[in-house]
């Protein structure tokens, strides 16, 4: 019979702090705050040890923590948050572990996609794996052998900082590719290609092939067997996917593509569910 365990899952965002409590595959209650506007790393502290105790129960077993920032995975110390400029380093597990008494597990939010998709979604039908977000920016997380690859400072899969033509890939693979080079929204350019407006449509294809050149990138670089693609621009799968396929085809090694897939996430709160997924993780053997 499978365990059904009780986490915490905390996604700690630049606006926002969310805490949700998982039990199995279901969020049960989540609570939220703006993240306070201070110079006082304490203040954000206690505002987040707050949140996470108005849905912290007995049941409990451990806290999962997403962060948009680098991280030593290994110490739980957070360094640089995104919009939180008073975290520079932060011993958060310390912090944390300290005022709760239960494990607690930290890593950026790109790893906590992924993971969180191989527990509670698509990836749970492969051992290896990429959750590649296509957002804001562009970052991914690496999944081998049924884990979150362990890397140093949680910089492994963020592969929209890699170099490319004028720029790196964040700037041609994510929402920035829309807005910087055609100056429209990617949601407007959503809703125009589903009216059928042509040339939002070809802007979907320049896109898909920017992006299929970072796959067959990531193709060389880790071999998975998929990629579970997340993050704003996903949900305009249907627009790109032909062009960005077409790229792909041309990878030197015919024989990587007969058993690769590409599948959007469909996990609705995946952040609160990522994070809770790297204490099921840690915790589980394979």
């Amino acid at each position: 019979m499978e365990q059904i365990r009780t986490i915490i899952g905390v996604d700690l965002g630049g606006t926002n702090m969310r805490a949700g409590l998982v039990v199995g595959d279901e969020i049960k209650k989540v609570s939220s705050c703006l993240v306070p506007k201070t110079d006082v790393a304490e203040e954000v502290t206690e505002a987040l040890i707050t949140t996470i105790k108005e849905v912290i129960t007995t049941e409990v077993e451990g806290i999962g923590v997403g962060v948009p920032s680098l991280v030593k995975a290994s110490s739980g110390i957070v360094y640089d948050v995104q919009n939180i400029p008073s975290w520079k380093k932060i011993p958060l597990k310390d912090i944390l572990e300290k005022e709760f008494k239960l494990p607690v597990y930290i890593n950026n939010d790109a790893n906590c996609f992924a993971v969180g998709e191989r527990v509670y979604g698509a990836g749970r039908e492969y051992a290896d794996f990429v959750g590649l977000i296509t957002g804001t920016g562009v970052g991914g997380g690496i999944i081998k052998k049924g884990h979150l690859m362990p890397d140093q400072n949680c910089g492994a899969g963020e592969f929209g900082m890699m170099p490319y033509l004028e720029h790196d890939y964040e700037y041609y693979c994510s929402g920035q590719f829309f807005e910087n080079v055609y100056n429209v929204s990617g949601g407007e350019l959503a809703q125009r290609a589903s009216e059928g407006d042509a040339k939002a449509l070809d802007i979907f294809k320049e896109y898909g092939k920017h992006l299929g050149k970072a796959i067959k990138n990531i193709l060389l670089a880790v071999d998975p067997n998929a990629i579970v693609l997340g993050g704003s621009v996903s949900k305009s799968y249907a627009y790109y996917k032909e062009a960005m396929w077409s790229e792909i085809s041309t990878f030197p090694y015919q024989f990587v593509l007969e058993n690769f897939v590409i599948v959007p996430s469909v996990v609705k709160e995946i952040a609160i569910l990522g994070a809770a997924a790297l204490y099921v993780d840690a915790e589980t053997d394979e």
